[in-house]
């Protein structure tokens, strides 16, 4: 019996998990993955630290799975995209990993958007400019660590490097890069007029060539064999930007579907097969694993990992608990409001995270709630926007973390008034990278047979109808106050 290797390296964990042609999963095994915030701002991770990682993941997996490593056939990556992983001219580490949370660009961006830059690069790039972009990295560390950039042998994101770490070859995998602003969607190659209009021109030869992907990028080499368990010479493709993979597991397919990712990141994804040139809004558009389709979303780092920093400062592990206290609270009817951008924002550059409406009468449940219903808040941005470019939207697949809660879930139904539906798949970043495996391993003609094949049964939730007018109202405060905190944002920045 054939099997495939999936790895999905998050935010916070790296997992891997072994499947069959099916979809059936027979083992994983995951690890918790440290984020280095050594300045106010900064998001890096050991590189070394993260192979090693990576590696011990692999093993636990083949063991977990019970079988031999000459089972598994293929293996593919999926990974959080944008931030900056580097090797210098001999293919070793240039200091640390940056991921995509990180802010020191910030000034530099906030320049570019001073300059008109974005408006300028979006016909070419279909991408917004902000700080977690590698090109926003790549300038700064061109103006504040002039020698390290001039080391820089190769430009990578985050599973390019856990490709090369397995295979010894150097590539940028499509769905991934074609969201770097360096990658012209017209065209579908580097733009080296991209570089140049962001002062990076000199970058371009470090740039590596672009695989697809299920195309296959490398085998596995003796010394990742030793390290990982796997069997040397196994094939390894190109992989996905984890917003694909999900969107793979989650079944989206056209245009009356959409996929809410809930877990460092808020994600809301759509597929079409073209790109919507009569829309006002700058929309966010990246290859599709599927050949001629694009993958159309809006992020911001305002999710669940607000509720993860909270449970370990209040020293909280039950999560069914903390789901029984907010349930046992009347819907939206608490004046506490909770603006979750611990890492980040969609409201503003430099935007904070904060609690507003607490009163003496307010528990420590009042505030586990206003986190619930602060991340849905922050969700419901991109929802809203998502929806005047796919108006035909009849129901939400939602993946992540807080799909396991029910109560979270019912907040998002009761909110939008729209029914959710929640893949039953444990890991869906693993599945996906593990269903490019297998089409680049032909046992599926493209990414949509795969799909199909291994299409979920999903869990539904309708909206609860009598609180709708309970939330939009609470939600339009949360708007209200997000509107003050950038007034006084902007002033304290001035």
């Amino acid at each position: 019996m054939d099997f495939w290797l999936g790895i999905d390296c998050g935010g916070t964990f790296i997992k891997a998990a072994i499947y069959d042609s099916k979809g059936k999963e027979y083992g994983n095994f995951r690890q918790n993955l440290t984020i280095i915030n050594a300045k106010p701002g900064w998001a890096e991770r050991n590189l070394t630290a993260l192979w090693a990682a990576c590696a011990e993941v692999i093993a636990g997996a083949i063991q977990s799975a019970k079988i031999a490593a000459e089972a598994i056939k293929g293996v593919g990556i999926s990974a959080q995209g944008k931030g900056l992983y580097l090797l210098d001219k001999q293919k070793q580490p240039l200091g640390y990993g940056i991921i995509s949370a990180d802010q020191r660009a910030l000034d530099i961006v906030k320049q570019w958007q001073a300059d008109g830059i974005p408006q300028t690069l979006y016909p070419l790039t279909r991408q917004t400019l902000w700080t977690g972009h590698p090109v926003s990295i790549l300038r700064w560390l061109k103006e504040h660590e002039p020698e390290r950039y001039a080391q820089i042998g190769s430009v990578l994101m985050t599973h390019d490097y856990l490709r090369f770490c397995l295979t010894g070859e150097i590539a940028c995998e499509e769905t991934n890069i074609s969201e770097s602003n360096l990658y012209n969607m017209q065209t579908g190659q580097y733009d080296p007029k991209l570089a140049q209009l962001l002062g990076i021109d000199d970058i371009m030869p470090a740039l590596p060539p672009i695989v697809g992907s299920s195309q296959i990028a490398g085998y596995i080499t003796e010394q990742a064999a030793k390290q990982t368990g796997l069997k040397a010479g196994t094939a390894v493709v190109g992989g996905l930007f984890d917003v694909v993979s999900t969107a793979l597991c989650a079944g989206l397919d056209d245009e009356s579907k959409l996929n809410a990712v809930l877990g460092t990141w808020s994600v809301v994804s759509g597929i079409t097969n073209h790109i919507d040139d009569s829309q006002a809004l700058p929309f966010v558009y990246g290859r599709h694993a599927q050949q001629g389709e694009f993958i159309v979303h809006e992020a911001s780092p305002t999710s669940a990992a607000n509720l993860e920093w909270f449970t370990k400062q209040w020293n909280v592990n039950d999560y069914n608990a903390i789901n029984q206290a907010v349930a046992a609270l009347p819907k939206a009817e608490s004046s506490v409001l909770f603006v979750p951008f611990l890492y980040g924002s969609n409201a503003g550059l430099g935007m904070q995270a904060g609690f507003y409406g607490l009163q003496s009468l307010h528990t420590q449940d009042h505030l586990w709630q206003a986190i619930y219903e602060g991340v849905i808040f922050s969700l419901a941005y991109h929802l809203e926007r998502m929806l005047q470019r796919f108006p035909k939207t009849s129901v939400i697949r939602v993946t992540g973390g807080p799909a396991r809660s029910p109560v979270w879930m019912q907040i998002l139904a009761d909110l939008t008034g729209l029914p959710i539906e929640i893949p039953q798949i444990e890991e869906t970043g693993c599945l996906g990278a593990a269903l490019m495996a297998m089409v680049g391993n032909q046992v599926f003609s493209d990414s949509k047979q795969a799909q199909h094949v291994v299409s979920a049964q999903m869990k539904r939730i309708e909206p609860d109808s009598t609180v709708y007018d309970k939330y939009q109202n609470k939600y339009k405060k949360y708007k209200l106050l997000l509107e003050s905190l950038k007034h006084f944002n902007n002033h304290c920045n001035d």
